[in-house]
């Protein structure tokens, strides 16, 4: 019997124990709740005191940095393009008290960030043109964002700690008629290539046609004068042939004749008595 009562003040203690304190961990921060109302935060991790419940009863929060993604939106850029932005922001609870009493929980404070960092893009990317928010200017315009959301989410015990877009297209109805511009254009800039390059192999080509003719005549004209020293030499040569021998000389120019005017399939027909058979005699 006695024994049964001391379980029984045992097992009441530790429910009275366990009403009275609560374990903060060190990626939590928590809100002590009194009759509904938040009386105090409590921002370090570790064994805490508080009034049983009903009376006082403790709600945590998440420490760490939490994420936020949105689903994607389309949003009017300064030139009136249609895009469809997808975007993820970084945040964080700093005032869980006024966290508590402004959204209340995660799915609060998700609404509350996709009003504010889609409102912020929204004026944000309709200040600048398609170009310097695909390519050139992306990574200012984001800190423009979070900067802006930042103070706008502080209201709710928030803070944004960087806001990005992950994906940024156009409409897909769009898609087609920016893919034909872009090709005309492309195909335009080939033309002018093409246009450019046989304009420059005509100038090449003239160019060449005019150095062949002058090279071709400086050949010419080469050759008339190696040829006409030849011949002048040649005709040197024979003369002193002539000079020395002229019955040698007839002889041998005589059998040059024959070599070239009789072959094979070459008939003749000459008197015997002529000069050019002499020597067949």
């Amino acid at each position: 019997m006695q024994n049964t009562k001391i379980i029984v003040i045992l097992i009441i203690a530790l429910v009275l124990i366990n009403m009275v304190f609560y374990t903060v961990d060190e990626t939590q921060q928590a809100v002590v709740i009194q009759m509904g109302k938040p009386v105090r935060t409590v921002y370090d991790s570790g064994l805490h005191i508080k009034l049983p419940f009903p009376i006082q009863s403790v709600v945590f929060f998440e420490k760490r940095i939490l994420d936020y993604d949105s689903a994607p939106t389309e949003i009017l850029t300064k030139d009136k393009k249609n895009l469809v932005v997808d975007n993820y922001a970084k945040w964080k609870i700093v005032d869980p008290l006024k966290y508590y009493v402004t959204v209340h929980d995660e799915n609060g404070a998700q609404a509350r960030l996709d009003d504010i960092i889609y409102s912020e893009l929204r004026v944000q990317l309709g200040l600048h043109d398609l170009e310097e928010i695909v390519s050139t200017n992306r990574a200012d315009l984001m800190k423009i964002v979070t900067k802006a959301s930042d103070e706008k989410a502080v209201d709710y015990g928030i803070e944004v700690v960087d806001v990005r877009i992950k994906r940024a297209d156009l409409p897909e109805q769009n898609e087609r008629s920016v893919y034909e511009r872009m090709r005309a254009e492309r195909k335009r800039i080939a033309n002018r290539y093409r246009s450019e390059g046989e304009e420059e192999a005509l100038k090449i080509r003239a160019v060449t046609d005019s150095l062949k003719i002058v090279i071709m005549a400086d050949a010419y004209k080469q050759s008339m004068i190696l040829k006409g020293q030849a011949e002048a030499s040649a005709i040197e040569i024979y003369a002193k042939s002539y000079g020395r021998d002229a019955e040698f000389y007839e002889f041998l120019r005589t059998l040059e004749a024959y070599k070239t005017i009789i072959d094979s399939n070459t008939v003749i027909v000459l008197p015997p008595d002529t000069d050019l058979l002499k020597y067949f005699k």
